[in-house]
């Protein structure tokens, strides 16, 4: 995994960022950030599980762009299900320019077809601060610009036809593998009340960590996993496509809390602001 830069807190490395060349055609190859780790070193992303190779650590991703799968995996084709399709394209590093510090980074990605024509150009910075002695927070801020003379729609397998509350495609945290809850800022708990939702925050509790989301958009939902694999994501096209104008923008900003413990709600409340 080419490392190509990586974040710290307090002197503590608790990010690094993979630059993604080595990822499988039909896998997305994307930036991705793993391992992630809490301030005591417990790693709370994975990458390339067994269940789904394509989930890489925490990443931007769209299972459907123009047509381009950038997700990686098989495509949710409409009445036929997932099909592998010829159709991968790949995000790649046009610039990057870490800070002295290591606490921050911005880039800017081009995402391609399969054929390497331009479809979105991204401007991306990530960063970390400390939050308490057990936590510290993750803000990811990223710009999506389309071409001057082509709308770009985001779609995902909810749009294109799978019914079941997966619309999913956006900004992706694969968790560490095992047992773990969700839960968000309405009180909500479990895959199947919290997966859907639009709650000012999503608390991810393992055993010996949580991760607290938050930084919805307008229009955006939740996407939450916890029984077929563990994963959250800020999901961009959960019933209709999102069209980045020609020539127009859409943005995006998260904060991912990682603490180490097994947080309380009421704890997790305090650490999402």
């Amino acid at each position: 995994m080419p490392e190509s830069a990586r974040l710290t807190v307090g002197g503590t490395v608790v990010a690094r960022l993979q630059d993604g060349t080595d990822v499988d055609p039909t896998l997305g190859p994307r930036p991705y950030l793993h391992p992630v780790t809490t301030l005591a070193g417990v790693p709370v992303t994975d990458a390339f599980p067994e269940d789904h190779r394509w989930h890489l650590g925490a990443s931007v991703a769209m299972q459907d762009v123009a047509g381009t799968n950038l997700w990686g995996g098989r495509t949710y084709v409409r009445d036929r299900g997932y099909t592998w399709l010829d159709d991968h394209g790949r995000i790649v590093t046009a610039r990057l320019s870490p800070t002295a510090a290591e606490d921050a980074f911005t880039a800017t990605l081009h995402w391609l077809d399969r054929d390497g024509t331009l479809l979105i150009t991204e401007d991306r910075t990530i960063s970390a601060r400390p939050v308490s002695e057990r936590a510290w927070a993750l803000e990811a801020s990223y710009t999506l610009t389309a071409p001057p003379d082509r709308d770009i729609p985001l779609g995902s397998p909810a749009t294109n036809g799978r019914p079941d509350a997966a619309g999913y495609g956006g900004f992706f945290w694969r968790c560490a593998p095992g047992p773990a809850d969700v839960l968000d800022a309405t009180g909500a708990t479990g895959e199947a009340t919290v997966n859907g939702g639009t709650a000012a925050w999503v608390a991810f509790a393992a055993t010996d960590h949580t991760l607290v989301f938050s930084g919805l958009g307008d229009g955006d939902h939740w996407f939450a996993r916890t029984g077929i694999y563990p994963g959250v994501c800020v999901a961009l096209a959960w019933e209709k496509p999102l069209i980045v104008p020609a020539g127009g923008t859409v943005s995006r900003h998260h904060t991912v809390v990682v603490a180490d413990g097994r947080l309380t709600p009421p704890e997790a409340a305090a650490l999402a602001g």
